[in-house]
């Protein structure tokens, strides 16, 4: 007997952004590679479409001609936030995907594209997220959606939707992994180069970008040096003395700059690699705690615990 093929469809709005389409298209096209039955369909409301890049993409199936069955996969790609307000999407697109939501098909959002879907009537009373710049106007503009900041992607019944570039990635690899097993995930996204597979309540912007809005040359060699050297320990004197200034003053100057201590961002930053390990490694508690700086299993147990409530599933089993 052979095998069900299931199609990923692209809709392919005006003025898409690339990125959004490409990031998750790759993901999908490594699948086939690992020998995965998909087919891959590229549909929209016209024939060809300009990108937000300028680049046109032609040769696209009118998404009436097409007609998705339960295995399958739709995403609806971002596109310029100028686009936003208008309304170039042909109607009966909407109706489209009302009558594809019906059916109880896998349905995806990409930054953006979010808004088409809320078009639809599909995110009312429902969890969903955008690009965090869109979130607020995703609300105001839906006020039925229950919008979610800060968060790379969410999940209701068979809706998903993600904050946008980069992040369809992550969601399209949460989606192989609920379709094919963690292990598959992980080896697509290391052939991605992919640093770590995010959950979708991760925060939108990285731990590693965070505290770091200022122009204190001395406090960002300080915060370099910590995020290199997370498995080692070291006294306030010692990071004073890599940027030649008292320890006092060092304290002072990096809670001004950041907004919190040094000892709490070395903790942020030690919760997030313990997670990324947690998650994508089979090593033992206590190296972990190690590779995180701490000395015992018992003191990284203890800093999760204090964080229990934004760890994942998965993570939380591991540490009972």
């Amino acid at each position: 007997m052979e095998k069900a093929i299931s199609t990923v469809y692209f809709y392919i709005p005006r003025q898409v952004t690339l990125l959004d389409l490409s990031g998750v298209l790759q993901v999908f096209q490594e699948a086939i590679l690992l020998g995965f039955e998909y087919k891959l369909q590229f549909i929209s409301s016209q024939s060809s479409v300009i990108c937000s890049s300028g680049l046109e993409l032609a040769s696209l199936t009118h998404f009436s001609k097409t007609k998705p069955q339960k295995e399958d996969i739709i995403f609806i790609s971002g596109f310029s936030t100028h686009q936003i307000d208008l309304n170039h999407e042909d109607p009966s697109f909407f109706e489209w995907l009302q009558e594809v939501n019906a059916n109880q098909i896998t349905i995806c959002s990409i930054c953006s594209g979010a808004f088409l879907l809320a078009k639809a009537g599909l995110l009312d009373h429902k969890q969903s997220t955008t690009h965090w710049k869109l979130v607020d106007k995703l609300q105001k503009d839906f006020p039925l959606t229950q919008t979610q900041s800060n968060t790379l992607f969410s999940q209701s019944g068979n809706i998903y939707t993600s904050a946008g570039i980069t992040t369809g990635i992550d969601l399209a690899l949460h989606i192989i992994e609920e379709r094919h097993g963690k292990q598959t995930a992980a080896v697509i996204a290391k052939e991605l180069v992919v640093y770590k597979r995010r959950n979708g309540n991760d925060e939108q912007e990285s731990v590693y970008l965070q505290n770091r809005n200022h122009h204190d040359e001395k406090i960002h060699i300080v915060q370099d040096w910590i995020i290199s050297n997370i498995d080692k320990t070291s006294t306030i004197d010692f990071l004073a003395d890599l940027i030649h200034i008292g320890p006092r003053n060092l304290t002072r100057i990096f809670k001004k700059q950041t907004g919190i201590t040094i000892a709490e961002y070395r903790t942020k930053l030690r919760i997030e690699k313990a997670k990324s390990l947690l998650t994508n490694t089979d090593y033992k508690i206590e190296h972990i705690a190690h590779l995180c700086g701490y000395k015992t299993s018992k003191q990284l147990r203890i800093v999760l615990e204090n964080h229990l409530d934004a760890l994942p599933t998965t993570i939380k089993n591991r540490l009972s």
